[in-house]
């Protein structure tokens, strides 16, 4: 048995249908329940029993590009309010956090902080933000623009947003509502504050109308790979998804980005760094390259060229050009240039559809694929060799290989030291070891702003 202080953080990202573009296929998949609360009812809780850290579900305001025949193969043009199926999912829950994706592009900060709030209220501490920019056309469209931002603008949006929001968050002093019913008092009218904040895209006046939250600001989580998105999460983010296949590339990222957060004055430690995996795991290794197998070829080849047309950013149409000839020159896109870098990369000397493919399935091909031992092995080594806080699960099909990963690998890391075994806390906060942070308003009465509903019209 391995020893260690440190324990690793797991997340599940279960997708709606899983993460691997044709594992609804799959027949360890229940795809017809996607719209069910019960079913993740079901996912969720299998995560909550394994100790996970959080389930955050990911979303988006309108449909991604899709392309000739593929429309009737995507499984990613439906999803639910990840709020509304959060606030669903507390009641049934009662430790694993739970995390929402807000755009910053098409939603409002008040609005957001409040919803957020509210979800730390109601799961009694364990809410959770991800914080991302929208990027797709008919996103765009969908409220009232003919294109989405310019990469610099989200990110100078989201910059504006995150602080806007997080000043919401300290409207209300933990000790603001007295509920004194003798004295007729329910609230300190000199433990409310004002925002007053007039920027670049947004004018908020506050204070929120919902208290401080539990955890006094709810976790924030962030995925932005660019130089753009690093500076965000390094200033302000609790969590950062990342995504490097191999060990070099996250321990690289691992050290650059820890450095970039002491930067800014936090303890490096502050900011937990969980690479995105999605393991196949099985009883021998030989059955889980088998489902790798069965998995690549349910993958229809227009569903990888699109998916490879998104990650390029959507710079090239790929349809009308021979699928077994080469990339042709892509240019510059406002879309994830991180992403769009990364595919490049990876597609020297392939095929349009053999690049196609190993971006459709890109994280099946990263080494996670083996028995419990094997998967375990690997997290393992990762964990321990500067590459990685913890790791998300986002699991190839539902609720097939979460079970296994849950019922095979969980178990083995726990045996190891590597994992807890029960919840040593109440809130997301606690679970990642994470301090609740002090109102900025605690000693800082310059900081006050008198609330416009105190003053007269």
């Amino acid at each position: 048995m391995t020893s260690s202080a440190r324990k690793m953080h797991l997340m599940l990202f279960p997708m709606f249908t899983g993460a691997h573009v044709a594992g609804w296929r799959h027949p360890g998949a229940e795809p017809g329940r996607m719209h069910d609360v019960a079913f993740h009812t079901r996912i969720v809780q299998t995560a909550e029993k394994a100790k996970f850290d959080a389930v955050f579900y990911s979303d988006a305001q309108g449909f991604r590009t899709i392309v000739g025949r593929d429309v009737h193969s995507r499984n990613d043009v439906s999803r639910m309010d990840p709020l509304i199926l959060l606030s669903a999912l507390s009641m049934m829950t009662s430790r694993i956090g739970l995390i929402a994706t807000l755009s910053t592009s098409y939603n409002e900060p008040y609005a957001v902080a409040r919803k957020v709030a509210s979800l730390d209220h109601v799961s009694h501490g364990r809410a959770g933000w991800n914080v991302v920019t929208s990027t797709t056309r008919n996103e765009a469209r969908n409220f009232g623009r003919d294109a989405h931002y310019g990469h610099a603008e989200r990110y100078a949006r989201a910059e504006e947003f995150v602080d806007v929001a997080r000043g919401l968050w300290d409207s209300w002093d933990d000790d603001a509502f007295l509920v004194d019913a003798a004295e007729g008092r329910f609230f300190d009218p000199d433990k409310v504050h004002g925002l007053g904040h007039k920027g670049e895209f947004f004018s908020v006046a506050g204070p929120l109308t919902t208290a401080r939250s539990p955890q006094g600001h709810p976790v924030i989580v962030q995925a932005g790979a660019s130089d753009a998105g690093q500076a965000l999460a390094a200033r302000c983010a609790d969590v950062v998804f990342m995504s490097n296949p191999t060990m070099a590339g996250s321990q690289a990222f691992y050290a650059a980005f820890k450095a970039q957060v002491a930067g800014f004055g936090r303890d490096p430690n502050a900011c937990k760094l969980l690479p995105s995996i999605q393991p196949i795991v099985a009883e021998t290794e030989e059955r889980a390259h088998e489902i790798v197998a069965e998995l690549a070829e349910l993958i229809h080849p227009d569903v990888a060229i699109s998916m490879l047309e998104l990650a390029l950013g959507g710079a090239v149409d790929l349809h009308g050009l021979d699928p077994d000839g080469p990339l042709p020159a892509i240019p510059d896109t406002e879309s994830s240039k991180s992403t769009q870098a990364k595919v490049l990369a990876m597609g020297e000397g392939l095929s349009i559809l053999a690049l196609a493919r190993k971006v459709a399935a890109l994280r099946t091909s990263s080494g996670l694929v083996g028995t419990p031992e094997q998967v375990a092995d690997h997290l393992q080594t990762w964990f321990e060799n500067g590459a990685a806080d913890g790791f998300v699960i986002t699991a190839p099909f539902l609720p097939g290989s979460l079970d296994a990963f849950v019922e095979g690998v969980v178990p083995i890391l726990q045996a190891r030291g590597l994992f807890r075994t029960e919840y040593e806390g109440e809130t997301l906060r606690d679970h990642l070891g994470l301090e609740r942070p002090a109102s900025r308003h605690a000693g800082h009465p310059e900081l006050h702003i008198e609330p416009e509903i105190w003053q007269a019209d």
